[in-house]
């Protein structure tokens, strides 16, 4: 997949006469609602002879106009282009967005971005899209314009699953919730973030259970607790995945302890010789309890082999037939 960071980059980089399809939005999560629309584009692009792209943008509009609202990210951008990647696109553009930007029009939006930078065939997008400044046009205005400058548009109704709308937005309320497989139904993928290793106290080793913590993380987590998990330890097709047992807090029964994300292995420990820039993909299956204070470490202990056997019975129960 091509990637161009800046408009002016993408411009130089389509060949005149050349033609592309394209979606536009935030693709936090790249969910199922992302993934459908991006299937259309792909399969229109390639009836047209034109490349599929995606143009999203970073960081997220709302984090510079509002960043008292700012969401924490489903998928920052590294872990967003790794997935849009997977889907099949020939390109994605990560339009910088700045206050200047978000001073385009509708109209300067689909003359300088839409035609003039990347020769748009056909333009595909949800149904409730905005753009423009101050969010102030739609599908219709965008139809108009595709009329005026010589493009197609395509509104894509929302996606429902369990009926459920699929939603950025409900993916994080799911994720607060702690609601693991409804999310995972939302992404089709569990919910996952992406970090590396960093040194411990020991603790998890001397109460049984090999651990890997995770370098401290800015964007969305689940709440504070205890979930049967997975972790993909390095990159490549070979990349070791592993059981585990994580737990997302402030670890109460050691005073002074601190917030940390913590992946207690179940099989040992890691396959692979961890340093501080080994690539840890953590993903989140199911919630077992919450987060609470201990009387004694041994108690803590008791709790951990209660918390491993509820897990291994979780995995046992993915084979079953």
């Amino acid at each position: 997949m091509q990637l161009f960071r800046s408009i002016d980059e993408a411009q130089a980089s389509i060949a005149t006469g050349a033609h592309t399809v394209a979606a536009i939005g935030n693709f936090d999560g790249v969910h199922c609602g992302h993934q459908e629309i991006i299937g259309r584009v792909l399969d229109r692009a390639r009836a047209l002879d034109a490349k599929a792209i995606a143009v999203t943008f970073d960081p997220h509009p709302v984090a510079v106009l509002h960043p008292e609202r700012a969401p924490k990210l489903i998928t920052p951008t590294p872990e967003k282009l790794r997935l849009l990647e997977q889907t099949g696109l020939d390109a994605t553009l990560v339009v910088p967005f700045t206050r200047e930007f978000s001073m385009l029009s509708a109209r300067e939006f689909a003359e300088q971005v839409l035609c003039g930078a990347l020769r748009v065939a056909e333009v595909h997008e949800g149904d409730t899209f905005r753009f423009g400044h101050d969010a102030a046009a739609g599908i219709a205005e965008l139809r108009e314009l595709g009329e005026e400058l010589g493009f197609a548009v395509v509104s894509h109704g929302a996606l429902r699953i369990r009926d459920v709308v699929v939603s950025s937005s409900e993916v994080r309320r799911r994720i607060a919730a702690s609601e693991m497989e409804m999310a995972r139904a939302l992404l089709g993928r569990p919910f996952s973030i992406l970090s590396t290793p960093v040194p411990g106290r020991g603790v998890g080793t001397r109460l049984t259970t090999p651990t890997i913590n995770l370098a401290p993380y800015r964007e969305l987590l689940p709440p504070d607790g205890v979930y049967v998990s997975e972790v993909r330890i390095g990159e490549g097709a070979d990349t070791p995945l592993c059981r585990a047992v994580s737990n997302v807090g402030s670890r109460p029964t050691f005073d002074g302890a601190g917030f940390a994300v913590e992946a207690h292995l179940l099989d040992g420990p890691p396959p692979v010789q961890l340093t501080e820039t080994t690539p840890i993909e953590l993903s989140f299956l199911e919630r077992l309890r919450e987060e609470r204070r201990f009387p004694s470490p041994d108690a803590l202990r008791e709790q951990i082999l209660r918390d491993v056997a509820e897990a291994q019975e979780y995995f046992q129960s993915l084979h079953k037939p």
